[in-house]
């Protein structure tokens, strides 16, 4: 190719990296970005101890190079004050990859909405009507049910013929009533029986959940690399032939419940409630297939997770675990099962769940939040359009905020007033601001 000819290209390059230098501004330190890939291969497998490796080397706040998109990392509670309190509202929309689009609806729902007049309606919705306190209330027996079963089951499988003093794998308990629980208080439905077996509409509703997660992972690296996106477009077909599924599913449950609400009136699942509000909120179908789905995938693995390694921490304090039982026979005694009522009357059981929540937060990196315009944090430049993430995982292993971080002592909670739902940017299992989850009232 003669020389002529590659000046257009040359060009080309330069106005690129002139353009990418100008809008970069100025952004927080970071690693060394590599072109067109950025970061992404520096990036370790943890991504939430990989970003607080780095903020200990070039500060609190990180820039991190998704491809050719900037995310901004903050991993101190200051910061996070800046992010989710000082900043808030320019803050509060979702960045979506074409995954997330289409799953979404486009951002119909809740989780992927970007902050507007719907996402101020769904959230309404959710903190008046499925998550409010009496209907929570009417759900309880739903929970404890769920509790005694896997109770139930874990003492069966201990006591089973050669099976007595042998280890025991707990998620496969503790996914079942984590299932069980949320596909019965969002659809009415128990998909899995005593023996922890799958029914018909059970394993098709894992189908589901199992596959949305293998088509959005197949885009991943495309999502960050935009030249890519060229060579690795989104399988329309294959997409859609995901939704037809995931509708269809949704919409039989759906037609069910309509029936039954037409003869018996309306229950107190999350699926009936959605009818019954449906013209009030206005709610497209789109809409409320999206905010059933968001129930489902927001409510199971991350119970899984922070209840193993709850369990874990005991395991592994046993002063801790000591305490806590000390404290159980003393108010509820060996005579029954403690229940919901129960837990105001035992400090030290919250103090234990709360330390749990700090060194292990169900999403130990925040879901990302999009910038709706330029901002300052700590003085360096967040452009438009750009991922801003809260390193909940970090904050709460702060040194300058915590005595002894790494160490698990729920008597810290008892010493001090700590607030989890939001207030306090110590510690952040549920988000803050705008964004805080729906849930956190009935916390």
């Amino acid at each position: 190719m003669d020389t002529p000819a590659l000046l257009p290209l040359a060009l080309a390059l330069v106005a690129i990296l002139l353009f990418n230098r100008i809008r970069r501004g100025r952004l927080p330190p970071g690693p060394r970005a590599w072109p067109v890939v950025g970061n992404l291969f520096d990036i370790h497998p943890v991504r939430c101890r990989c970003f607080m490796e780095w903020a200990g080397k070039y500060g609190p706040i990180i820039t991190v190079w998704l491809g050719t998109s900037p995310t901004v990392v903050v991993s101190t509670s200051e910061l996070a004050r800046e992010v989710l309190k000082n900043n808030d509202q320019q803050l509060a929309d979702r960045p979506r990859n074409r995954s997330s689009e289409r799953f979404s609806r486009g951002g119909v729902d809740l989780i992927w909405a970007d902050y507007g007049p719907h996402y101020i309606k769904v959230r309404k919705l959710c903190n008046l009507e499925l998550f409010a306190p009496r209907r929570m209330e009417a759900l309880r027996p739903i929970r404890e049910d769920e509790v005694t079963a896997m109770v139930e089951s874990i003492y069966r499988a201990i006591t089973a013929p050669g099976e007595e003093g042998k280890p025991m794998v707990m998620r496969k308990h503790l996914s079942m009533v984590a299932f069980n629980n949320i596909t019965r208080l969002t659809f009415g439905k128990r998909f899995i029986d005593a023996a922890g077996e799958l029914d018909e509409q059970g394993s098709e509703l894992k189908a589901i959940v199992n596959n949305g997660i293998k088509i959005g992972a197949s885009l991943t690296i495309a999502e960050h690399i935009r030249v890519l996106r060229w060579l690795n477009p989104v399988d329309e077909e294959l997409y859609n032939a995901h939704s037809a599924r995931r509708d269809r599913f949704t919409r039989r449950i759906m037609d069910e419940h309509a029936r039954e609400l037409e003869r018996h009136g309306a229950k107190q699942h999350f699926v009936d409630a959605l009818f019954t509000h449906r013209d009030k909120y206005d709610l497209s179908d789109d809409t409320v297939i999206g905010l059933l789905w968001d129930m489902i995938t927001a409510g199971t693995d991350t119970t899984v997770i922070t209840v193993e390694w709850a369990m874990a921490e005991l395991v592994r304090n046993p002063r801790v675990q000591m305490k806590a039982q000390e404290e159980l026979d003393r108010v509820i005694g060996r005579g029954r099962v403690m229940l919901e009522a129960d837990i105001p009357n035992l400090p030290y059981l919250q103090a234990v769940v709360k330390e749990s929540f700090r060194l292990h937060p169900p999403t130990p990196l925040m879901l990302p939040h999009k910038a709706s315009t330029s901002v300052k944090i700590a003085g360096y430049d967040v452009p438009k359009d750009a991922s801003v993430v809260v390193n909940v995982w970090a904050v709460a292993r702060d040194p300058g905020v915590w005595d002894n971080p790494l160490e698990y002592r729920p008597e810290r909670f008892l010493e001090e007033s700590i607030d989890i739902k939001g207030s306090d940017y110590r510690v952040l299992p549920f988000g803050a601001g705008r964004r805080v989850r729906p849930i956190i009232n009935y916390m």
